[in-house]
């Protein structure tokens, strides 16, 4: 096997006192919730907000003086970037970080911070990754691979270490899945801790690969997730056979199940988690009884979301639990009307957000009017409720089942 237990042993002293040593947590709140005995290791805390930086750490310091003065590029759109951007400022190595077109001024800034020159090419990752290829080669600079590297994996295998360390009667450990260097490094040490431990990975519905690789499957990787940590068309070579001979299953989760389980984070453990990051917890609830009175492992890999989507996130979570609802009501075009539906409303504990008030369209009576209200509300049966009171009121009434305005 390319990667050691020996290797990743060696890479967690070699890193020690350089990254942090996340804390492990038992969580009482998601135990309950998931009717597991929930472990958490917090990746999200680290200087970067991800595991990244170790393997990152790992790599840079086996690199030759000469090498290290010619300097390092690595192709990322947030986590590694900023991970060799931080060590590499630490170690006096000029970096160059190829992004593709389009991401994120935050990411671009944060990487930039870091003392990194970012190059913004291509439409997508794996061409950023070309182009940088093709920079590195051709400037005599070494390529940092994100997770297909022996001294990746070694590095990112410390997170698993640190676990068993913590608790070493974990019976399952669950672990997102991208190119697999996380899953891989993190294996073999718990593996080496424990041979009967199960290790599931994780993969977003819209990106398996590394399942659809190990199954034979024709690739179907492709569409916008929430978990762009792990969203990889091409998994790892090196990552692979890893995971084809410890890893026992991978699931795959849906955007919904990546959602809630932000939101869950948030609200339950006041962590700020990103997508990739929250995939584990996201299967851990969507297979509650696989994992049922286990005590579960879960690898939060990383906290480095946008604000505007996690403002999205937690937003769409109220509606889904009903704690938001947007009612269309047909109203009276005369003075008053829309004073008796607020009264209902709030006289029967709901809280209204917003009004939009539609009279001028073809579809609506001359005489009558088109309501859409958007009202705070405790719980879904609280929604039924008040559109019980609004109909009895005489009002027509109708629960919107999204943000649309056409009812959709």
């Amino acid at each position: 096997m390319a990667v050691s237990f020996d290797d990743i042993s060696n890479a967690a002293k070699l890193i020690e006192g350089r990254v942090l040593r996340t804390p492990s947590v038992r969580s009482n709140a998601l135990s309950r919730l998931s009717g597991a005995d929930v472990v958490l290791k917090l990746e999200s805390l680290q200087h970067t907000s991800s595991f990244k930086l170790r393997g990152a750490l790992v790599k840079l310091l086996s690199l030759s003086e000469a090498e290290q003065k010619t300097g390092v590029v690595a192709a990322s759109a947030g986590n590694h970037a900023q991970g060799v951007a931080y060590h590499a400022k630490e170690l006096n190595i000029p970096a160059t970080i190829y992004m593709p077109v389009g991401t994120s001024f935050t990411k671009v800034q944060r990487t930039e911070s870091y003392g990194a020159t970012v190059v913004l090419e291509g439409d997508g990752l794996a061409e950023a990754r070309e182009r940088a290829q093709v920079f590195a080669d051709a400037n005599g600079k070494q390529f940092i691979h994100p997770y297909d590297d022996e001294k990746i994996i070694a590095g990112q295998g410390s997170v698993g270490l640190e676990l068993m360390q913590d608790f070493p009667d974990l019976e399952i450990l669950i672990i997102p899945i991208g190119g697999g260097g996380l899953i891989a490094g993190s294996a073999i040490a718990a593996k080496q801790a424990n041979p009967d431990i199960e290790i599931i990975g994780v993969e977003a519905e819209l990106y398996p690969s590394m399942k659809g690789a190990i199954n034979g499957a024709p690739d179907t990787s492709g569409g916008q997730t929430v978990a762009e940590g792990i969203a990889v068309k091409t998994p790892g070579n090196l990552t692979r056979p890893i995971i084809e001979e410890r890893v026992s299953d991978i699931l795959l989760v849906s955007e919904s199940a990546l959602e809630l389980a932000v939101q869950v984070y948030l609200e339950s453990q006041r962590l700020v988690v990103e997508g990739a990051g929250a995939a584990p917890l996201a299967a851990l609830l969507e297979n509650p009884e696989r994992f049922k009175g286990k005590k579960v492992g879960l690898i939060v890999s990383g906290g480095n979301i946008d604000s505007r989507l996690l403002s999205s996130i937690l937003m769409r979570g109220l509606v889904r639990q009903g704690r938001l609802a947007r009612l269309r009501l047909s109203i009276s075009d005369s003075p008053g009307a829309l004073a008796i539906v607020s009264r209902l409303i709030g006289d029967n504990g709901g809280n209204i957000i917003e009004v939009y008030h539609q009279r001028l369209f073809y579809d609506i009576p001359v005489k009558l009017a088109e309501i859409d209200v958007v009202v705070e509300t405790l719980d879904t049966i609280h929604v039924e409720r008040i559109i019980e009171k609004l109909i009895n009121a005489g009002f027509q009434v109708r629960r919107l089942g999204g943000t649309s305005t056409d009812g959709g």
